[in-house]
């Protein structure tokens, strides 16, 4: 397979925040002392800082986010990758505001409306990188420090 050139930074850029506005789930790894690493998919909202996600407030995941707030995301294909750092930080139903009516609208689910109780959280990424093929593993940093680069 012949693959195309790598592209530049302006270029990674749009194409990633693209992927952020217009994908509705991701991949997200956690780890706790009692679960373990744990990776699952979930839906969720690009706020244009940060992202938005639900998830029952026992299961392994929402445990591992309220007890250690440190996240990795993945969002893409393995040939069109965008991998997120991040630090999740616990939202209460009652301060969502619109954000709730828009993560609903976004995702088409409304765990407001279930009667298991779900955390919401906002996921502040600190480092992205994006890459397609071996050839722009050079260069795929787009965030450091939470701050994009170009």
């Amino acid at each position: 397979m012949t693959a195309a050139p790598p592209r530049g930074l302006g270029e990674r850029l749009r194409d990633t925040r693209s992927r952020l506005e217009n994908d509705v789930d991701l991949w997200i790894a956690t780890a706790g002392s009692a679960g373990g690493a744990h990776l699952v998919p979930l839906s969720y909202l690009w706020d244009g800082t940060a992202f938005v996600v639900s998830t029952p407030r026992a299961s392994i995941t929402g445990r591992n986010l309220l007890a250690d707030g440190r996240v990795r995301l993945g969002l893409g294909t393995t040939r069109d990758v965008v991998a997120v750092e991040g630090t999740a930080e616990p939202v209460a139903t009652a301060d969502l505001g619109a954000t709730g009516d828009a993560f609903a609208a976004r995702t088409g689910f409304d765990p407001r409306a279930l009667g298991e109780p779900y955390q919401y959280f906002r996921i502040v990424p600190r480092r992205m990188q994006a890459w397609r093929e071996a050839n722009e593993l050079a260069g795929r940093d787009l965030m450091r420090e939470g701050r994009w680069l170009g």
